[in-house]
């Protein structure tokens, strides 16, 4: 990194554009002839959002948004073409999405209940507008005693789609346009994890997997097509599952987004093309002993199941932290080799997941060649905060 990082006030975030663009041909080749959408939760950047749409140009799906108020606001930076991931029931944020279908932009609501679609419906008869729906299916599998993927969608089936179709259609006020079968427990499961009989067993469970997602996935949009006509696109896959999904037929488009940052989790995984692009930085400011460094700050633990994954990730392999503490709030004491490291040096670290580092920096520090470039604003350093 540019040694004028070293002066920079500490903590800081660092983007490696190189290893971003590098990312983004990986993305595009990895991702065959489908479409590519990309997750904002994963970048949380308009600046890097700009970047990456104009890298992509000729794929480029649109944007999966996390939530209304995040589309709403990037409607008013001049975005277009969302699908929002999740359901939302949040009317003032969902109105103002109304609005901006009636001025033209491309806004596509996530379903599963008739409950979502009841309020859509209400909101875009009293706005006046259509509102396109897509429908989520949910593509996990039940053992008898394992639940294999992500609990989300009611659908998980053609007749939980049928049946659902039937009670919201038809309507002047809303229309389904696509269809999303995210295969959570393949792209974001993986398939490396320190116990090696857990990573056989996954393995195991993600092959069958395969074949059983793409078959559901196949099944359901064979029945919409026939109730009611050819769908505008589906959905399907993640950064953990972009070859797999590159095969699916049925599949129109992939969404893609952590791995263009390439986070701690992904250390995870077997087979992962991508490159580490995003990190971040302490200052060391204590030495309690020859073999021990303290850094200011530093514990940043991301969402989810908690684990030894969910920790930041050292840069530096020879660093280690202490069991009794991790990585703390306001320090964090790390083991290192006998005076490696001393007062004032950086520590460099990766968060665990992607989009989650954005919520802890105004900026992300762009270099190339090891050449400081500047600056791009991260949504919290726009004032924003979302979820």
């Amino acid at each position: 990194m540019p040694a004028v990082f070293q002066t920079f006030e500490h903590p800081y975030a660092w983007l490696d554009l190189d290893a971003l663009d590098a990312n983004i041909r990986t993305m595009i080749a990895g991702s065959g002839d489908k479409d590519i959408r990309i997750a904002t939760k994963s970048i949380r950047s308009t600046d890097v959002l700009r970047y990456i749409e104009r890298a992509v140009d000729q794929r480029f799906a649109g944007w999966m948004t996390f939530t209304a108020a995040e589309t709403a606001y990037l409607c008013e930076q001049g975005f277009d073409h969302f699908l929002l991931g999740y359901p939302t029931l949040e009317e003032k944020s969902v109105r103002q999405l109304m609005r901006w279908i009636h001025q033209g932009k491309d806004i596509t609501f996530m379903v599963d209940a008739v409950e979502q679609v009841d309020f859509l419906k209400r909101l875009a008869e009293e706005e006046d507008v259509a509102a396109a729906l897509c429908m989520d299916l949910n593509v996990s599998q039940q053992y008898p005693s394992l639940y294999f993927g992500t609990r989300r969608s009611a659908l998980t089936n053609a007749k939980d789609t049928a049946r659902f179709i039937d009670a919201i259609l038809p309507s002047p006020y809303i229309y389904v346009v696509g269809l999303m079968g995210y295969d959570a427990q393949i792209a974001g499961v993986g398939d490396r994890p320190a116990n090696k009989a857990t990573g056989t067993v996954i393995r195991r469970l993600q092959q069958r997997a395969k074949k059983e997602v793409q078959k559901r996935r196949q099944k359901v949009v064979r029945y919409i097509e026939k109730k009611q006509g050819p769908l505008r696109f589906v959905n399907g896959g993640g950064t953990g599952s972009m070859a797999y999904t590159a095969t699916c037929p049925e599949v129109s488009e992939v969404t893609i987004g952590s791995g263009l940052y390439r986070p701690g989790l992904f250390d995870y995984y077997d087979d992962m093309p991508f490159e580490v692009a995003a990190g971040y930085a302490i200052r060391a400011t204590r030495r309690p002993s020859q073999t021990t460094i303290v850094a200011h700050g530093g514990g940043y633990i991301a969402s989810g199941a908690t684990g030894s994954d969910k920790m930041p990730v050292l840069a530096d392999d020879e660093l280690a932290f202490y069991a009794t503490e991790g990585a703390g709030e306001v320090q964090t004491p790390l083991a290192m080799p006998k005076n490696k490291y001393a007062i004032g040096d950086s520590i460099v670290l990766r968060h665990a997941k992607a989009g989650e580092l954005c919520e802890r920096f105004q900026v992300l520090h762009g270099y190339r060649h090891n050449t400081y470039i500047g600056p791009m604003t991260t949504y919290r350093g726009e004032g924003q905060c979302f979820l």
